[in-house]
């Protein structure tokens, strides 16, 4: 029987040791300072950022970003060195992400939740040199915060507060800028390290992804002209951009010559406000926060009318609820992402694609990449779930200090294994099925939990639910479901199994035990934590 594996047009045919003639096709010599340059030059006076400080020209956010740049130079930043960032959407980050990248150096990004716990091992594993933090957030001074920790990090030279009220120690974000330092001369190149993200640690810890500037800027140039993104266009991100899909509107915005407008940080409110406000032409959003402005009646045709497209991506989003947007949006598309750290844009649909092909699969490859859904390194008949590799232009190298890690996440012929369990019709479109890392393991049957959690989360009392394994001293695991009810709602362990069983679900993914909590652990992006929650089960017997 002939295997399947989903070609996107001009995509290597081999990685490692992609050919030459194809990469030449998709990869140019680019790194952010050269688009810049660039924009700076020829749309001198187009907006480039857009938000709660103003329209900001590209003429004058190359000239801000290279006063930045001068300023990392004066105290010893340069090529190669981590600049850590923890910071909200917002002009700031921009001008960091723009000046760590004319420098050569590589910019790290640290989630806006994260507290002292999880930022120390961060650092200190990036050997970061700088961090530009808030002087204050709402309940604690993340500058005070990262100054506390200096004896555990010894390569920090410098913190940087942004904001008033800098703690002691730590540099004012706006005297960085004003003191000595001249822009640089010396141009990094497209295959210097430009990003270190974190993994999102869902299902085990993070693991450092270091990226150069010709793997991620060549997919964002190439996505954006799919998308129907040009300098006309305005892109608003309701992820923020310490997550690698918040930077992907970025750097399709900036690959453009695009608008960023700025939302600091996502409420269903202040989401439709920014829609009303930036008049935005993509969207960028997760299914979390499409919800939330779904149940509160936010979203209208009206105030979605400039909308081009909307890209749903950072989890599985039901197919009833892409319905519901689109049925706001008569002249927009809603469209939908499958991304991770490791690569950025993996697959998406496009705007002109099918409605159903939209609203149900992430789509086919992006370009300059190559799906397969496998067994081992045995490429798999179309429409069977198997586990989804990926190569090509924008792949990841391996993981940061990590060889185990590395030779691990890619297969004996060199394709990176995600991790994901996914399917591939005969089109190529792509629909992802679960986690393999999550199925379970109930006395030899094994199960992915995906379709029943959707068939969960349409209940009417329950808002939010997960089914993570539990251990059994019989049959190694069974199936526990947590939910989030809605206000005033209740259910029971005998009811949510009478729900199944009314749609047909075999007993064999029932779960055996039902806990009622009162907020799911979520990661900053807004994904389940899972690995919590099984230890949560684990260690109540």
């Amino acid at each position: 029987m002939m295997g399947w594996r989903a070609r996107s047009p001009r995509a290597p045919t081999q990685r490692p040791g992609i050919e030459e003639a194809d990469v030449a096709e998709v990869v140019m010599p680019e790194t952010l300072r050269d688009w810049m340059d660039h924009h700076a030059a020829a749309r001198a006076g187009q907006p480039a950022c857009i938000g709660p400080h103003g329209v900001i020209s590209y003429a004058a956010l190359h000239q801000q970003a290279l006063a930045f740049a001068g300023a990392f130079r004066a105290h010893g930043l340069g090529k190669g060195d981590v600049i850590a960032v923890q910071l909200p959407n917002g002009l700031a980050f921009l001008q960091c992400y723009l000046a760590a990248g004319s420098i050569g150096a590589v910019l790290q990004t640290i989630h806006m939740p994260y507290r002292a716990a999880d930022i120390e091992p961060l650092l200190r594993h990036a050997r970061a040199k700088a961090v530009i933090c808030l002087a204050e957030a709402r309940d604690v001074s993340p500058a005070a915060l990262v100054l506390s920790l200096r004896q555990s990090l010894p390569d920090l030279r410098l913190v940087v507060a942004v904001g008033p009220n800098a703690p002691d120690g730590a540099m004012a974000f706006e005297a960085l800028a004003s003191g000595p330092g001249t822009p640089p001369d010396d141009r990094p190149q497209p295959g210097d390290r430009f990003v270190l993200l974190y993994t999102s640690g869902t299902t085990a810890a993070p693991k450092g992804v270091p990226v150069p500037y010709a793997r991620f800027l060549a997919n964002a140039r190439l996505s954006a002209a799919e998308l129907g993104i040009d300098g006309s266009s305005v892109l608003l991100s309701a992820a923020p951009f310490s997550h690698l899909y918040g930077l992907f509107s970025i750097n399709l915005a900036l690959s453009a010559g695009a608008a960023t407008a700025v939302l600091p940080a996502f409420t269903p409110v202040s989401l439709a406000a920014a829609l009303d406000s930036h008049r935005p032409t993509g969207l960028f959003v997760a299914p979390a926060h499409l919800a939330g402005c779904l149940n509160e009646g936010l979203l209208t045709p009206d105030r979605l009318s400039s909308l081009r497209f909307v890209l749903i991506s950072g989890s599985a989003c039901p197919p009833e609820l892409a319905r519901a947007l689109q049925d706001l949006m008569p002249e927009g598309k809603v469209c939908q992402l499958w991304g991770m750290s490791e690569m950025q844009a993996g697959s998406f649909t496009r705007p002109g694609d099918a409605e159903p092909v939209r609203l149900t699969s992430v789509g086919r490859a992006s370009p300059g990449t190559e799906l397969r859904v496998a067994d081992g390194t045995e490429p798999l008949p179309v429409g069977t779930e198997g586990e989804l590799q990926v190569r090509g232009i924008s792949v990841f190298d391996g993981y940061l200090d990590n060889p185990s890690a590395t030779a691990e996440a890619f297969s004996a012929d060199g394709w990176f294994r995600t991790g994901d369990l996914a399917r591939l019709d005969e089109h190529g479109h792509l629909t992802i099925t679960g986690r393999s890392k999550e199925v379970i393991n109930r006395g030899g049957v094994k199960f992915n939990p995906a379709d029943v959690e959707a068939l969960i989360a349409r209940h009417p009392a329950v808002e939010i639910c997960a089914i993570v394994p539990m251990p059994d001293p019989v049959l190694g695991e069974r199936a526990c479901c947590f939910v989030v009810l809605h206000a005033g709602a209740g259910i029971d362990l005998d009811k949510l199994r009478a729900w199944l069983a009314r749609h047909d679900v075999a007993k064999t993914k029932w779960p055996e035990r039902l806990e009622l909590i009162d907020e799911m652990p979520m990661t900053p992006t807004r994904k389940i934590k899972k690995a919590e929650l099984a230890k949560r089960v684990a260690g109540s017997g």
